[in-house]
């Protein structure tokens, strides 16, 4: 079980709120039942009082009779001063005395609390005795009733029971309810930042009308976000810029280079000259991925065309140049996508380059479709390349989709490569919609291109 501050928040403030409620609850049930059980034994006492009062005058005037008549307070006794009982309520008759203490002081009347007076029922008693003058003597009239229960009555201790769960509940549900509703903009600025990335960092996180420590942290959310994209942009924008502007240059290079090899004997060596030309090829090989990865960074949307991944296999196969490594196609008809052709074919084009650089003697290019869902009507497209050569180690599948990451295989078998081939494949997957992923082979490298089917048509 999980410590309790690991607890969610809205959990520990309505477990907080849940107990404080139901302590404050019951404080003031039993504060209440206090007061309720003093005012009832008050109201008792007077009770006993006036019937202990009645009794006495009675006795004074030598109207008294026995048994003596009773209303409400039913266990009355008249004692003499010998201790005889004179006359007695009906219930009493022949019962023991009901208290021993007699009245002290200037007041002629005591209460007191007895318990276990020898009647049948259990339970104390509120007694009332007082002092009643007749023919010279000093006689004392005893009163009785059960004393009030310490819970009053069965009945008002259930609605005070039912009172605290109810009132209990209420206030742990709506705190629940105040702090989830506190907390909806908090998991709709979460949803949305779990949706921002470097392609769309153009959102924004919602701010909620209400002026409250949320809003401050979404309005701050929201200007960091405006800064990242100010920045994103000018290093885009650098990185476009280097590169169109270096291509002048380095072609000029290529060319003087050229020139010079085919020019006088006094001009630059065979050897010195393919060097040159092959270190060019590398730098104008990475310049033009600098600058689609510049044009895919800035995130424009690409076209959205029909394109047959069968057909394009086949139309990238024919214009591949002859090699030693030969290309086996296994290609489904029909399996049909929307995106942008251009891209689709670049991204095909740097798959077939890193599979020719590993293959052994066979690459095999494989297009076909999944069923489709509820989701996915026209199902899933596959494209996967599957070469021979020695295999991407499992724990670098994911750093060869790095920019200018490249492994020692190859840059053992292609030095001049640029190491932004499969990243930008993968980017291109990406905002295709699908995605590229290296999976298990039984030999050699198999990266699959997963794109949502186009429908089929009506």
């Amino acid at each position: 079980m999980r410590p309790l501050h690991q607890w969610p928040i809205t959990t520990r403030l309505t477990l907080l709120a849940g107990v404080a409620a139901a302590a404050l609850c019951v404080l003031s049930a039993t504060v209440l039942m206090v007061a309720i059980h003093r005012l009832a034994t008050q109201y008792l006492t007077e009770e006993v009082a006036a019937a202990t009062e009645r009794v006495v005058y009675q006795v004074e005037r030598h109207e008294l009779h026995n048994p003596i008549a009773h209303s409400q307070i039913r266990d009355i006794q008249v004692v003499d001063p010998q201790g005889r009982i004179v006359a007695a309520s009906r219930e009493l008759q022949g019962a023991p005395r009901i208290a021993t203490f007699v009245p002290e002081g200037a007041r002629n009347m005591a209460t007191r609390i007895v318990c276990d007076r020898g009647l049948a029922r259990d339970g104390c008693d509120i007694v009332v005795a007082q002092e009643a003058y007749r023919d010279g003597k000093d006689m004392i009239v005893y009163s009785a009733a059960p004393a009030v229960p310490p819970l009053v009555h069965s009945e008002l201790a259930m609605t005070m029971a039912g009172g605290v769960v109810v009132l209990t509940t209420l206030i742990t549900y709506g705190t629940y309810r105040t702090v989830r509703g506190s907390l909806k903009p908090v998991d709709a600025i979460r949803a949305e930042l779990d949706e921002i990335n470097a392609m769309s960092l153009d959102r924004r996180v919602p701010s909620p009308p209400q002026r409250d420590q949320i809003r401050d942290l979404a309005d701050s959310v929201n200007h960091t976000l405006e800064r990242l994209q100010e920045a994103l942009e000018r290093q885009r924008r650098f990185a476009s810029d280097v590169s169109h502007d270096l291509r002048s240059p380095v072609t000029a290079m290529r060319v003087q280079v050229e020139e010079a090899m085919m020019g006088p004997e006094e001009g630059i060596d065979e050897v010195t000259g393919k060097n040159l030309l092959g270190n060019l090829d590398r730098l104008q090989a990475i310049i033009a991925d600098l600058l689609v990865l510049a044009r895919l960074d800035a995130a424009t949307q690409g076209a959205r065309d029909p394109v047959d991944l069968a057909e394009l296999v086949r139309g990238e196969v024919r214009a591949r140049h002859p090699s030693a490594i030969r290309i086996d196609c296994d290609l489904r008809p029909g399996v049909v996508v929307l995106g942008d052709r251009l891209r689709l074919t670049r991204l095909l084009s740097n798959l077939l380059a890193n599979a020719e650089r590993h293959a052994e003697s066979t690459i095999t290019v494989t297009v076909a479709r999944s069923g489709g869902g509820p989701g996915s009507p026209g199902g899933e497209a596959t494209l996967s390349v599957v070469d021979d050569g020695a295999g991407i180690p499992a724990g670098s599948r994911e750093s060869v989709f790095q920019r200018f990451v490249r492994l020692s295989e190859g840059r053992r078998r292609d030095p001049g490569g640029t190491g932004l081939g499969l990243p930008i494949a993968r980017q291109i997957a990406e905002m295709s919609g699908g995605t590229l992923t290296i999976e298990d082979s039984p030999r050699g490298a198999r990266l699959v291109l997963r794109l949502p089917a186009a429908p089929p048509p009506r």
